[in-house]
């Protein structure tokens, strides 16, 4: 299968909706947005890549700050199929092993 991925971290509400129509699978949106908002724009035919914030909250959080990101990002997404958790364009430096662990359990829950 042919990946066409589209990576925007700018906000993505007004290219969500017209993504399947140009032929991208993938799409990499803003930590602004939940995978609820995006789906709904998007459509079930995209693949979603989503992020917590990576500098801010996955660096810089506490665990529960973490979880707390990760549970809002995938609020109200009731099929989480063709659905990729994140955080953000990369892993920072310095993260703490519990902030990963944290972020691999919010998403496994």
């Amino acid at each position: 299968m042919l990946v066409r991925f589209f990576h925007n971290d700018a906000p993505g509400l007004v290219c969500a909706p017209h993504l399947a129509e140009i032929g991208v699978n993938l799409f990499n949106f803003s930590s602004d947005h939940s995978f609820a908002q995006i789906r709904k724009l998007a459509g079930d035919s995209v693949a979603l890549l989503g992020n917590i914030p990576p500098r801010d909250v996955l660096a810089a959080g506490t665990p529960a700050q973490v979880t707390d990101a990760v549970e809002a990002m995938l609020a109200g997404i009731e099929n989480r199929s063709r659905i990729i958790a994140s955080c953000g364009g990369g892993m920072p430096p310095a993260v703490s092993t519990e902030n990963i662990n944290a972020f691999i359990e919010a998403v496994t829950k």
